[in-house]
């Protein structure tokens, strides 16, 4: 019997894919008792729910993000950089396309990783459902990155309207955002006080009400796969804000400089968000033959292994795992993947103990929507309300903020989370309220 440490794999650095890492490295990493890897396209992680904040320039990205090999170092786990492009499930491997610097040189070359337990947890991309014109014209939120890429060309927008001398073209400082979602609603309230604090600092050639901001949504309601109440209130306090709330529009092409609909409509925008729905990514479908679904997730079982492979694990957004009790999958959110992450965790520490496995139950504690300094509305589930109970205001904001805690405990622990609190407090005080550069 060979006397080598098991290795583990973990590819993808979201919320789930961090805290995997995190504690498998405190567990088994530190005290030598597996090889645990993250492996990432990127070198920092950032909550994916606080992009719509990066976007609208609200949040700095550069500080809340976390460096991989920072957390690697204080954790137990190792981190490389990469994305991963295949698997030879025969051989128990991975491989990782070369990675290239801005100007297109090669400074990786492509490598294979084995594992003994591999997890993916690679998160979601934006789903364009193949209508015409959204890949050319529409803004994405899947990443850091294209978050920042909207916020320049949005400041870009501010500053050409602020200097131009002459009035606005019709459509210039047009939002238009596809899809009606958590990400999109609350992307929609952060620009709108965006539209507020630019004036303030200095762009007052451009007024808040020359800014018009638009929702379009397929379904009957915004937010369709939460609560009617939940929905009602956010549509409520949207138009409060004179954001344009436009439901059953399905949109059937984008040009440059509008939105189309099937009803015959033409919404007039200059910067225009796609938000509309996910898919996991296209190299996961039916990757070396494992069970994947329309939307490229991997089908798992309750164990959350893949269905063809016991040592093939995944978890968050990519994977498909039946919801116990319900006619659907568990929904991608956050919380769904904090819970994957903690069970796999002790799904694989069992299984080095030759103990059986535990089965994962999605445990819905609610859904909150932030809509920026004006409001936060959500309802609470399960054993928190005993059934579900609606919330607003300063109790649903508090909600709102502890969620994001919640994973900030499971990466730091609780003190040195109190001390980001205090530094974010003084930093927020000294530095302005938006980015502006």
């Amino acid at each position: 019997m060979s006397n080598k440490i098991p290795k583990i794999v973990v590819v993808g650095g979201g919320a789930g894919g961090l805290e995997l890492v995190t504690k498998l490295g405190k567990k088994l990493g530190k005290k030598g008792k597996a090889q645990v890897t993250l492996v990432d396209s990127t070198h920092t992680h950032i909550w994916k729910p606080l992009l719509h904040e990066v976007a609208a320039g609200t949040l700095d990205s550069h500080e809340d993000e976390i460096e991989y090999l920072s957390q690697a170092n204080c954790s137990g786990f190792r981190f490389r950089l990469g994305k991963m492009d295949g698997l030879d499930r025969k051989n128990k491997r991975i491989s990782v396309a070369p990675t290239l610097n801005d100007e297109g040189l090669e400074i990786i070359p492509r490598r294979t990783f084995d594992y003994d337990y591999l997890v993916i947890s690679v998160g979601s991309i934006s789903h364009d459902f193949g209508i015409k014109g959204v890949r050319e014209h529409c803004q994405f939120l899947d990443t850091t990155q294209q978050a920042e890429t909207f916020q320049n060309k949005l400041l870009q927008a501010y500053l050409r309207a602020h200097t131009q001398g002459k009035p606005l073209a019709e459509g210039q400082l047009n939002i238009a955002i596809v899809g009606a979602g958590a990400t999109g609603i609350e992307l929609s309230a952060q620009l709108h006080e965006v539209s507020h604090l630019l004036t303030a600092y200095g762009l007052d050639e451009v007024k808040p009400q020359d800014v018009k901001i638009s929702i379009i949504e397929a379904a009957n309601r915004i937010l369709p796969g939460l609560p009617e109440n939940l929905s009602e209130a956010s549509t409520k306090e949207l138009r409060k804000l004179g954001v344009d709330v436009m439901t059953n529009e399905r949109v059937v092409e984008v040009t440059e400089s509008a939105i189309k609909t099937e009803s015959g409509k033409t919404i007039p925008a200059a910067i225009k968000v796609w938000a509309a729905g996910i898919k996991a990514p296209e190299f996961l479908k039916d990757i070396d033959g494992l069970e994947t679904n329309w939307m490229n997730q991997l089908v798992v079982k309750q164990t959350l292994q893949t269905t063809l492979d016991e040592d093939v694990y995944a978890i968050g957004d990519c994977c498909a795992c039946k919801w116990q009790g319900h006619d659907e999958n568990v929904p991608p959110r956050a919380q769904a993947a904090h819970q994957m992450a903690s069970l796999v965790c002790k799904s694989i520490l069992n299984r080095m103990a030759g103990k059986a496995l535990p089965e994962y139950e999605y445990h819905d504690y609610g859904s909150l929507v932030s809509l920026g300094r004006y409001s936060t509305v959500g309802n609470l589930m399960g054993n928190l309300s005993r059934g579900s109970m609606m919330i607003e205001g300063m109790m649903a904001r508090l909600m709102y903020l502890s969620l994001y805690k919640m994973h900030q405990v499971a990466l730091f622990g609780p003190f040195r989370v109190v001390m980001l609190s205090l530094s974010h407090i003084f930093r927020r005080s000294v530095h302005p309220k938006i980015k502006l550069h």
